[in-house]
């Protein structure tokens, strides 16, 4: 039974091939980013909503939010596919979202061909601001994500990765107010808010020594003063700081914020610290749908035995990490081939293309069949934990 619901979900998902590129295809050439996902949001929820799903959008408050139902109305089983479409400053889509909503967008769909004769319940949740803005947590903390039996999406890399091993991160606007003079003249009378990020970066540059072997702190400032004849009055940056769990993440919090705070002592300005998303969780994997996603990609096939070094954007934060903590889910990395990595302009040309392409139809239909197995194997309502 299972092979032939497989097949015919291959036949739905040939079906709608050039939807599925020309989707992607389209979010590509028009990169928005984290909740202004305007125009990207209703090209994904437009597909489904042609292909037979109800739509809500605005969902549960959020404009480039959206839930997509289609399937059994009153399911014994509820699976959603996740889809991210807001791209990188800069940088467009050098992180693959687009082809994340193609293929959540392709799986739903194939899924949905076959699920309502099975009481299977087929969502796709459109979430936004993944890049830094925490849109799942979000929709999480209103309500979103807790019907599902199981949620998945597969996530664009240089080669493929079963397994998602996530740092809890935590994202900090930092800021430090200081007093402007003239650097020439006046040089005394200001408080340099520039000498008080160096002081921060030297201090967190020397704590790395200190740390724990896998944590990440790192950021930019955006912005360091505004003419060298002139004392820095305001200095800004965005930083973020990374952990294996969310509770070493927040005992190393702690310790980067001594840091910031030597700056400011050191020099008398100011600081503040706003976080710019709640924290990202570490990653809760649904071992055995991982497993299952791993044997229907090999039959597509695709290869997990890759170069370790660039298998590693599989440690990547990622808010999925948050619903995962409250849903069964994973969250496989897919290659898309070529040497560059993502968050790197090259990434974003390997994006769109025949290998693209490929790529596209291989993770909608991995997911699909991989939703099928989950949902075949288990009972609504008694889902397995890893």
């Amino acid at each position: 039974m299972s092979n032939e619901l497989k097949q015919r979900i291959v036949a739905r998902r040939e079906e709608i091939d050039g939807q599925l590129v020309d989707l992607s295809n389209a979010l590509h050439a028009d990169p928005e980013l984290g909740w202004q996902e305007h125009r990207s949001s209703a090209a994904v929820a437009a597909v489904l909503a042609a292909n037979g799903f109800v739509i809500e959008q605005p969902y549960l408050g959020l404009p480039t939010a959206f839930r997509a139902v289609s399937g059994a109305a009153d399911p014994r089983f509820t699976v959603g596919f996740l889809a991210e479409y807001d791209a990188l400053p800069g940088l467009g889509h050098a992180c693959g979202h687009n082809l994340i909503s193609a293929m959540s967008v392709g799986g739903a769909i194939a899924l949905a061909a076959v699920a309502d004769e099975l009481g299977i319940a087929v969502e796709l949740i459109g979430t936004p601001a993944e890049e830094g803005g925490g849109g799942k947590i979000e929709l999480l903390e209103r309500g979103a994500f807790q019907n599902l039996d199981f949620a998945l999406m597969a996530h664009p890399a240089p080669v493929d990765v079963a397994e998602a091993r996530p740092f809890a991160v935590a994202h900090w606007h930092v800021a430090y107010e200081g007093r402007a003079a003239h650097a020439a003249a006046y040089p005394e009378r200001g408080i340099n808010a520039n000498d008080a990020f160096l002081v921060a970066q030297l201090a967190i540059a020397l704590l790395r020594q200190q740390l724990p072997a896998g944590v990440r702190v790192h950021g930019v400032q955006t912005r360091g003063g505004e003419a060298p004849n002139a004392i820095p009055e305001r200095t800004e940056g965005r930083w973020y700081v990374r952990a294996e769990t969310t509770e070493q993440l927040i005992d190393l919090e702690e310790r980067v914020v001594k840091c910031f705070e030597a700056g400011a002592l050191a020099t008398g300005a100011t600081l503040t610290i706003e976080p710019e998303s709640k924290r990202y969780a570490e990653m809760r994997t649904d071992l055995e749908a991982q497993e299952l996603y791993r044997a229907n990609a090999i039959a597509l096939g695709r290869d997990f035995n890759v170069d370790p070094i660039a298998a590693t954007m599989n440690r990547a934060s990622t808010d999925m990490g948050n619903v995962s903590q409250v849903v069964n889910a994973i969250h496989p990395y897919i290659g898309v081939g070529g040497d560059a990595s993502n968050h790197q302009p090259a990434f974003a040309d390997a994006c769109v293309g025949a290998t693209a392409e490929q790529t596209l139809r291989d993770g909608a239909t991995a997911l699909a069949w991989t939703a099928l197995d989950v949902a075949l194997g288990r009972a609504a309502g008694d889902p397995a934990r890893p």
